[in-house]
């Protein structure tokens, strides 16, 4: 229901730019004969709004990756750094939150590990909106952060890294995988909340570690260990999914014969605070000075840069 909702808007948002485009013909024929400047002059804004809603459509076109409308997961691991890239990992966290509560999307936390000081050791969350993963797949990869760090008591400026990973959302019967029950390690443990009443008693929290690939996946946001479980697995179906998709993909590009694809290193976005605030991403030289609107979720101007290079279609 929900494809064929969407298939019906973009048809309908054909048909109203065909109808608009014909009264601004008629609007425009009709001020060149009077030679109203009234006219031109609502015929000029009305050109300069069909151009807007143009170029909003084709935005619209760039989503014809094969899963582009479905939800997406996220997964944020600190990288080197330390305390700061634990708290740099809370902070992206944070980002892509307010990001998607801008965009009218639902968030929700499926693990959330804290780290013993200060940030979080990892992070999965699932980011449910048509569109989702269309939209963030141009965040897969390491963000580097430079500051002066609050953890460090000399006040020295430091560098720290983030690795972020998005798979699209799939329902268990669209992932064509299987999964043998001797490759799973499966470990339970108490689910580490805020603390008062909403920690849980029992071991609940579900970690599953698949042997093959050394892939953990662990989930601790249903109160369950049998809801948990369920949600860990599909989310590690979903991550293995994607492995053999790009391998296929890789495989396929191989047989053609074609170039590799255009690789632009595994870093994608610096966000320097000090001693100057700009935020560049590597892949398509988009850059803004105003660093703290896009810690809270300012992506929209990054993500469509890297929609219309045409990189990397996922």
């Amino acid at each position: 229901m929900r494809e064929l909702s969407s298939l019906r808007n973009t048809v309908s948002s054909f048909g109203a730019i065909e109808s608009r485009m014909a009264d601004a013909e008629t609007l425009i024929e009709l001020a060149d004969e009077a030679d109203d400047a009234d006219a031109s002059s609502e015929a000029e804004s009305e050109v300069i709004a069909l151009t807007a809603q143009v170029a909003a459509l084709e935005l619209e076109l760039m989503f014809s990756g094969k899963h582009d409308h479905a939800d997406a997961l996220i997964t944020i691991q600190p990288g080197a750094g330390g305390t700061d890239a634990q708290d740099w990992a809370e902070m992206i966290y944070r980002m892509y939150t307010r990001w998607a509560e801008a965009k009218g999307f639902k968030v929700s936390e499926i693990d959330y590990t804290p780290a013993d000081v200060a940030g979080v050791k990892n992070v999965t969350m699932g980011i449910t909106g048509d569109k989702a993963y269309g939209w963030l797949r141009s965040e897969r990869g390491t963000h580097r952060l430079v500051r002066m760090s609050p953890f460090n008591a000399g006040g020295t400026r430091e560098t720290s890294f983030a690795r972020v990973e998005v798979f699209p959302d799939l329902r268990d019967e669209e992932i064509e995988i299987e999964i043998a029950p001797g490759d799973l390690e499966i470990d339970t443990y108490r689910s580490q909340g805020a603390g008062g009443q909403n920690v849980q008693k029992n071991e609940s929290a579900v970690r599953i570690r698949h042997i093959p690939t050394g892939i953990v996946v662990t989930c601790q946001d249903q109160r369950s260990q049998t809801q948990n479980r369920e949600r860990a697995m599909h989310v590690l179906k979903v991550r293995l999914f994607e492995i053999e998709q790009r391998k296929r993909d890789d495989e396929m590009r191989r047989l053609r014969g074609e170039p590799p694809t255009a690789n632009f290193g595994d870093q994608i976005r610096n966000y320097v605070l000090h001693p100057y605030q700009l935020v560049k991403d590597l892949r398509t030289d988009t850059e803004t000075s105003q660093a703290h609107d896009v810690l809270n979720g300012a992506l929209d101007p990054f993500m469509e840069a890297y929609l219309q290079s045409g990189t990397i279609r996922a």
